[in-house]
């Protein structure tokens, strides 16, 4: 793929992937049983699922490919990967997109080519199922709706995938999904040496909700702050619930003074509320830590501090919401930090 996308671009592609446990993870048994189904049903020598984020393909799985030559493969497999129909060429070398291909003009001699764009959840592009003959030949109906079957087979496995990082009352990320997110994001931030800010939030007098008024009302209150935290803060931001009411977000290429804008919008939404109206004494606590990109923090440490910072907040709290702004992860962490009122 060309070009190098923004940082905040970046982290929603591997927000389709990462989620799902699947970016640059081992190749798969799951995954694996569907290539090989794939090479049988259809009588072909090759299959691949490729996988796309912002910057590159990779092969998840593969049959008839050798290690050499995976860039040369993951370059048909491009094609399909943000076509809404199945591509399909029946002899690649009259084809003016693949007539000058290595893997056509050269070993080994790849002539019929189908792919098909494999879908997220949020119906997003986020791969293909592709197949490869050494010999020009047709593609039947009967072969179009294998392979579609097939990309519907992947597809589910991802779905299955899907379903242990999140969490089910929210819908946000659960601590696992916010763990392989925020670790292939700051990886992204160092390698374009860009900074990020971890937000830990905690709501305040909860467990006053849940014993007064049922595990029903408290649900309804966490559905309601989750959806008010995903509103605030961009789009790009990985947002999860890593705890009973405690939250944690990752936001790319900021400071923590772009948090305070945030914070702002979720302040004035939170006060004007239904649950806050129904739960006076409910709130919120929140703490920060800024990522140097020059550092080797981990998304553990940085999220420790911002919890820290969140805590110290909420046993300072007088009535008011605050947020404790914190220097880089080192061995200024213990040093006293000035507090925010929101």
């Amino acid at each position: 793929m060309s070009g190098k996308a923004p940082i905040s671009d970046e982290t929603r592609a591997l927000r389709a992937l990462t989620t799902f446990c699947v970016l640059d993870t081992l190749p798969d048994e799951r995954f694996d049983r569907i290539t090989r189904v794939a090479c049988a049903a259809l009588n072909v020598p090759v299959a691949m699922v490729a996988l796309a984020d912002r910057e590159r393909l990779w092969l998840k799985s593969r049959q008839g490919i050798d290690d050499s030559s995976t860039d040369a493969w993951l370059s048909l497999c491009d094609k399909s990967v943000a076509a809404e129909d199945q591509v399909v060429f029946r002899d690649a070398a009259a084809e003016p997109d693949f007539e000058d291909h290595l893997l056509v003009t050269g070993e080994p001699g790849v002539r019929f080519y189908a792919g098909q764009s494999i879908r997220g959840p949020d119906d997003s592009h986020i791969g293909a199922l592709c197949v490869v003959d050494h010999r020009p030949r047709p593609f039947p109906p009967r072969d179009a709706s294998v392979l579609s079957d097939l990309t519907a087979l992947v597809e589910r496995e991802i779905l299955l995938l899907e379903h242990a990082t999140t969490d089910d009352l929210t819908r946000l990320s659960n601590r696992r999904g916010f763990a392989q997110v925020a670790h292939h994001v700051l990886s992204m931030c160092r390698r374009a040496t860009q900074p990020a800010v971890v937000v830990s939030v905690d709501l305040d007098n909860f467990k006053i909700v849940n014993d007064a008024h049922g595990h029903a009302a408290g649900d309804r209150v966490l559905r309601a702050f989750s959806k008010m935290l995903f509103t605030h803060f961009r789009d790009s931001d990985v947002v999860a619930r890593v705890g009973g009411d405690e939250f944690a977000v990752l936001m790319s290429g900021t400071t923590t003074t772009h948090v305070v804008t945030a914070f702002d919008r979720l302040a004035e939404e939170f006060a004007a509320s239904k649950i806050a109206q129904e739960y006076p004494s409910l709130g919120w606590s929140a703490g920060v830590a800024d990522y140097n990109p020059d550092s080797e923090v981990t998304i553990e440490a940085l999220l420790n501090a911002a919890d820290a910072r969140m805590y110290r907040t909420k046993s300072a709290k007088r009535g008011q919401t605050y947020v404790t702004p914190v220097p880089p992860v080192d061995e200024t962490l213990n040093r006293p930090l000035r507090r925010l009122p929101w």
